[in-house]
């Protein structure tokens, strides 16, 4: 569904059920880092998508964003919470890029050093996305039609 706002609400609304907590003070802010956990793919574009989302998710929260892998690209989860424990990170969340539960989201989740969220499932931004991507392919899809001739 690549990167967008809709899809930062939904990830951030699944860190927060899972203990994020929406107001820090600035020790906390210090401390506190996201690893953003994806499926990973050898497509460049993909990675890119992942980063971007990483850096909309960390504006949103004020705290460091790494996008992290569970196959075919790096870092793994494992290595980004390491990378971020050795920057002094300590409350370290994992927040799942994930639409369903599976083996890479259960696999991702369990290298949460403090708190990992629940894939994105049926959140509704997620519903939301999913028509304004039709929506904007309708538009697309309506610009680039041949002009039929007349009979």
């Amino acid at each position: 569904l690549g990167p967008h706002p809709l899809l930062v609400d939904a990830l951030h609304t699944r860190l927060v059920e899972a203990g994020w907590r929406t107001r820090m003070d600035d020790a906390t802010r210090r401390t506190g880092a996201v690893v953003l956990a994806a499926a990973g793919s050898r497509d460049p574009e993909a990675a890119e998508d992942t980063g971007r989302t990483a850096r909309l998710l960390a504006d949103r929260l004020g705290v460091p964003v790494v996008p992290a892998y569970a196959s075919a690209a790096a870092p793994t989860v494992a290595d980004a919470v390491r990378a971020l424990t050795a920057r002094g990170r300590t409350r370290i969340a994992v927040a799942s890029y994930f639409t369903a539960p599976g083996r890479f989201a259960r696999q991702c989740a369990q290298e949460a050093p403090w708190i990992a969220a629940a894939p994105l499932g049926a959140h509704p931004a997620m519903a939301q996305l999913v028509l304004h991507r039709y929506d904007e392919s309708l538009t697309t899809a309506t610009r680039t039609l041949p002009l039929l001739a007349s009979a």
